[in-house]
């Protein structure tokens, strides 16, 4: 991968993430670090689909990249980890494999012979699970970072019910 073009990805990730933290009306003191996010995730995702890891791995990386250094940022930034997070991963969802599934669907309503019925409907169902797998990873991937990294067990936490009156 020639390098400019690994600078042009990098700038327009990181653009998306930030597109993306505007369109959530995120505090604007979180927005360049976003960008930051953005941007790193994406071009290891990128560095990763390039040196033959498969599309899941590469986003898996990349997501697992944006948790961790979200986890620093929102400790920088006063502010939640998934503020940076979730704009930063966004710009890693297949939008490819999903169009080319929605087509393989429509196709697939056509009056065709047994053969192109067949060989579309492998093809719609390979973009249909690389499609969810890819959505499943960036979701473990932002959220075990901070589930790995919590301070505190679920069972130390006190919640307060109210049962008949008393509180226990």
């Amino acid at each position: 991968m020639e390098w400019t073009v690994l600078l042009e990805s990098w700038i327009w990730l990181g653009c998306a993430a930030a597109g993306f933290a505007i369109l959530f009306n995120v505090p604007v003191r979180t927005i360049a670090v976003i960008f930051l996010l953005g941007s790193l995730g994406g071009s290891l995702k990128l560095l990763a689909l390039k040196l033959g890891v498969g599309a899941i791995l590469s986003s898996f990386a990349g997501a697992v990249l944006v948790g961790f250094l979200s986890i620093y940022a929102g400790h920088l930034r006063h502010a939640p980890p998934f503020i940076f997070a979730i704009p930063a991963v966004i710009p890693m969802v297949p939008g490819a494999f999903a169009y080319r599934m929605m087509l393989g669907l429509i196709r697939l309503t056509r009056d065709v012979d047994e053969a192109t019925f067949l060989h579309l409907l492998e093809e719609t169902v390979t973009n249909g699970l690389k499609t969810f797998f890819v959505l499943m990873v960036l979701a473990l991937g932002v959220a075990a970072p901070m589930l790995l990294t919590r301070r505190e067990s679920a069972k130390h936490i006190k919640i307060q019910t109210i049962v008949r009156g008393k509180r226990r």
